[in-house]
Parts: C-alpha cells; sequence; structure tokens
C-alpha cells in the first residue's frame, strides 16, 4: 500500500477508536439521534478497519519475522524465508480488498457509454488520425469482450478518414475505464502526402459520456426539437442512399446536433439519436455545475474542448505522453493496436490516489 492509503486508514482507525469509546458511555443511550449517527458510522468503519487491522498484525509479524533472516542457522533461515512469502500473499489479498473498499466506484462507472471522436486541427491528416484512434478503442474494447455499436460515422471526403465517429460500448465497467479518455488528442507524424518528410501536427477531439438510466433522462420537449430524415451515406452497402431512414435531431436551446444513420430503420436510429442527445445534454449540465468548482484545475476528466489537450501519440519517436499525469511510453504501435490499459490503468491510480 502507498503512504496515502495507509495514512488515510490510520486516520480512519482513530476515529473508529474514538466512536467504539463514545458508544460505550452511557450518555451517549440518552440522545437517540447521536446514538444513530454514531452506530451508523461505527457499522461503515468496520468494514474498512477489521480488514487494515488484520493487515496491521501481518505488517508486525512480517518485520518481527525479517529479524531472523539475520539467523546463522540455515534451517531457521529457510522457514522464515517461506513465512515472509507466505505473509506477503496474506497482505496482498488484504490490500486488494482495502483498495476497493477505500476507492469506491462512482454509480456511473459501471454503464455502457457512448464515445464520441471529431476530427480538429488537421484537414484530411486530422480525419484519418480519427480513424485510426476508433480502430482503436474498438479494439481495446474487443479486448475487454464489450461489444461495439456505431451510432454514426461522417466520412471525409479524401483519403478514407472519419470527421466523426459516435461508438456505443456496452459492458460492464465500459465508462470507468474509458471517462478520463475525453479531451484533446494530438497527433505528430510525416502524412503518407508528405513528399518532403515534414512533421505535421493533427488533432481529434473525444467526448465519453455514460449511458443514461431511464429514470436520468432529462425530459425534453419536443416542441425544441428539430428532426430531419435524410438518406444515408457512407463507403457503401446496400442499404446505402436508398431510403430516408438517416436521421439528424436539432436540440434547440443547445445548439446541439445529433446524427445516426447505422440502422435501416428510422424509428431505430431516432432511438439511438436520442439516446446520445439525452447523454450530451446530461454531461452539458454537469459543465455546467462544475464551472466554478475551485478544484477544476485537478479534474482529469477531460471538457472535449479542443484546447483541451489530454495527450500525444508521436509516430516518429514511437511515443504516447499523457500530459495530466506526465506519463511517456515508447509502445505506441501497442496502444495503436488496443492495448489501453497501460496508459488507462496509470491515470485511474493516480485519479484514486488524488481523491483521497
Amino acid at each position: 500500500m502507498n503512504s496515502y492509503m495507509i495514512k488515510k486508514l490510520n486516520i480512519l482507525y482513530k476515529r473508529y477508536n474514538y466512536i467504539i469509546k463514545k458508544l460505550s458511555h452511557y450518555k451517549v443511550y440518552n440522545n437517540q439521534n447521536s446514538l444513530r449517527s454514531l452506530s451508523t458510522e461505527y457499522s461503515k468503519l468496520s468494514n474498512i478497519i477489521k480488514p487494515f487491522i488484520k493487515w496491521k498484525k501481518l505488517q508486525l509479524n512480517l518485520e518481527n519475522t525479517k529479524i531472523l533472516l539475520g539467523e546463522k542457522d540455515k534451517e531457521i533461515y529457510l522457514m522464515a524465508l517461506e513465512d515472509i512469502k507466505n505473509i506477503k500473499k496474506k497482505k496482498k489479498k488484504l490490500e486488494k480488498i482495502l483498495y476497493k473498499l477505500l476507492y469506491p466506484k462512482n454509480k456511473e462507472d459501471n454503464r455502457n457509454c457512448f464515445l464520441e471522436i471529431k476530427a480538429g486541427s488537421g484537414g484530411n491528416e486530422a480525419a484519418i488520425f480519427v480513424k485510426n484512434i476508433s480502430r482503436m478503442y474498438i479494439r481495446y474494447a474487443e479486448s475487454q469482450k464489450w461489444k461495439i455499436q456505431v451510432i454514426n460515422i461522417h466520412y471525409s471526403e479524401y483519403g478514407g478518414g472519419f470527421k466523426e465517429i459516435i461508438l456505443k460500448i456496452i459492458g460492464t465497467g465500459a465508462y470507468g475505464k474509458l471517462k478520463f479518455e475525453s479531451g484533446g488528442h494530438r497527433v505528430q507524424r510525416i502524412p503518407e502526402t508528405e513528399s518532403q518528410g515534414r512533421v505535421h501536427t493533427s488533432t481529434c477531439i473525444i467526448a465519453v459520456m455514460p449511458e443514461l438510466l431511464k429514470t436520468e433522462i432529462p425530459e425534453i420537449n419536443n416542441q425544441d426539437l428539430k428532426i430531419d430524415t435524410f438518406r444515408s451515406s457512407g463507403a457503401g452497402g446496400q442499404h446505402v442512399n436508398t431510403t430516408d431512414s438517416a436521421i439528424r435531431i436539432t436540440h434547440i436551446p443547445t445548439g446541439i446536433v445529433v446524427e445516426c444513420q447505422d440502422e435501416r430503420s428510422q424509428h431505430k436510429n431516432k432511438a439511438k439519436a436520442l439516446a446520445v442527445l439525452a447523454a450530451r445534454i446530461n454531461t452539458l449540465e454537469i459543465k455546467k455545475k462544475n464551472k466554478d468548482n475551485a478544484l477544476k484545475k485537478k479534474n482529469l476528466l477531460g471538457s472535449g474542448d479542443r484546447s483541451d489537450r489530454k495527450r500525444t501519440y508521436n509516430f516518429i519517436q514511437k511515443r504516447v505522453t499523457d500530459h495530466r499525469i506526465n506519463l511517456t511510453i515508447y509502445k505506441l504501435n501497442e496502444i495503436m493496436d488496443g492495448n489501453l490499459d497501460i496508459l488507462i490503468k496509470p491515470i485511474i491510480k493516480y485519479n484514486n490516489t488524488y481523491k483521497l
């Protein structure tokens, strides 16, 4: 365990002992409100403190056993080594339990999510980057055994890239793992069309939004919606450009526009577009509430704005840098092939430590 966890647990341990003393005093039973409050807190703290007490005993046992390593008797030395190995195993199990208890997940973390990727500055190279990075997320989702639904794709005019792609990632923990991907992502590389070998910098903007429960969906007045139908367009396919099944919904009060043309059914496209719209409106409301938050500079969740630079992918040096935690990894090919955990796990750990 890191020092932050141990410090926090020791603070809770002192509080736990204080509550025990208070509950053992007869005067507390004269105040039912105080008794109820202390009893509730005791119950909550017990879940954390009981495994921590076991951990402290194991830690003391480990320190005492390590002393035996100085013994000249070979048999005692080997027994001490075996004991140390077993103690460390038990400690590790308890640390996993304490980690989960100290860092409870947000209620949205286990939900499905919408992943929007839009081309930023850089023209056609930015659109190609959107296509590359969307493939990276799809590969990662597949490695997590999640399902992927394509909500909408806007193809670029040249080069086969995407101006925008919206994906729905379906699987337990999808939002919790991907939520820190929101923000500006930058790529530095030499485009195939560059004859003089100059490095170009392009950007894309990513927004990750949790899927809302039916009870959480904000009430949207139909009069505030402008709904247009049009024919699907894309890279090809039997049903492309044959029916007016694609849907474009404009939310007039906010100016949010959502399109969906993945399904053949106009009804299904409309349902998908409304789900994305609700998630966007909800995200917008959260941003407004957090606007004056004094700790917003420490917030690792991206705003989805172009200026909100989170990560740089440098193809020349084969490195990826996450600017929020100053993490640089020289495994660009692995990451682009979907091995995102080497970036995601450190930032989740950093976030949890900061919250602690």
